[in-house]
């Protein structure tokens, strides 16, 4: 199995399992229209919402970047490492949106960008 495959699987997932955060145990979840459901949601449903939302955005750039480094021969190891990292922040990232600890979800925020940064840094 190669782990960094497997990172990138992970990420693809996370909006999927923030959906799914969204709408557990919802009653009167309208599966006719789900984004104006979850549209008109408040609280923690509204913040997992918004992960999901941010998780889709990160994707694109992250995924980019495993592509490029893999590319350019970088070390697996390194790869590897920025991966995980990028893992692990964005679990992190989702836990702390959706219980509205806004302070360590911006941290969390801020480095799995730079284990992506240090990706496209190790590409070039």
């Amino acid at each position: 199995m190669n782990p960094t495959v497997l990172t990138v699987l992970i990420v693809a997932v996370l909006p999927i399992v923030c959906a799914g955060i969204a709408k557990w145990g919802a009653r009167g979840y309208n599966n006719h229209e789900p984004r104006a459901w979850l549209a008109a949601q408040a609280g923690w449903r509204a913040r997992a919402n918004a992960a999901q939302q941010n998780s889709f955005e990160a994707f694109p750039m992250f995924a980019a970047g495993v592509i490029l480094a893999s590319l350019q021969g970088v070390d697996a190891d390194a790869i590897a490492w920025c991966c995980w990292s990028f893992v692990a922040m964005r679990l992190l990232y989702i836990y702390c949106y959706v219980v509205d600890w806004s302070t360590l979800r911006s941290i969390a925020w801020l480095l799995g960008l730079i284990a992506v940064i240090r990706l496209y840094v190790l590409a070039l």
